[in-house]
């Protein structure tokens, strides 16, 4: 097995760099969605329903497979012999990113069906705090994994 996952190492890597490009995408424009939902256009009506469906449609048909996929390259990464040596800081560092990322993931999935059923306790304030999050993480991930510290 690991013959096979060290001759497939660049194409894993490749794919979960894709991966992730996509689940950054999601994480970025969802929340700036719900910004705009929150503020402009409320929990009924013909542009409430168009959102959630825009919402929706990013949540389950963008982000949750990437997010997956995500996942499984990254395993097959960390399975490969001789790519990550547990002794050093990083693979650390970047693990506990990216289950943050997984963290904010689920909340956006939560919010998500929270406008689908017409309910919303967050504000258009709180959703752009939020929306950061991915970016520190993602500086978190990238400069674990290039600098290796």
């Amino acid at each position: 097995m690991s013959d096979i996952l060290s001759s497939a190492y660049p194409w894993i890597k490749g794919l979960h760099i894709m991966s992730v490009i996509s689940w950054m995408a999601a994480l970025f424009y969802l929340p700036r969605l719900m910004v705009h939902h929150t503020e402009r256009v409320g929990l009924s009506g013909e542009t409430h329903e168009i959102f959630a469906m825009m919402e929706y449609k990013l949540a389950k048909v963008i982000m949750q497979p990437a997010m997956m996929a995500t996942w499984v390259f990254g395993l097959l990464l960390v399975a490969t012999p001789g790519i990550v040596y547990w002794g050093d800081v990083w693979p650390w560092l970047k693990g506990a990113g990216v289950i943050a990322m997984t963290v904010f993931h689920i909340w956006l999935m939560r919010r998500m069906r929270g406008f689908q059923n017409g309910e919303n306790s967050t504000t258009g304030k709180q959703y752009r705090i939020m929306n950061e999050v991915p970016t520190l993480l993602m500086i978190l991930i990238v400069f674990s994994v290039t600098v290796k510290f």
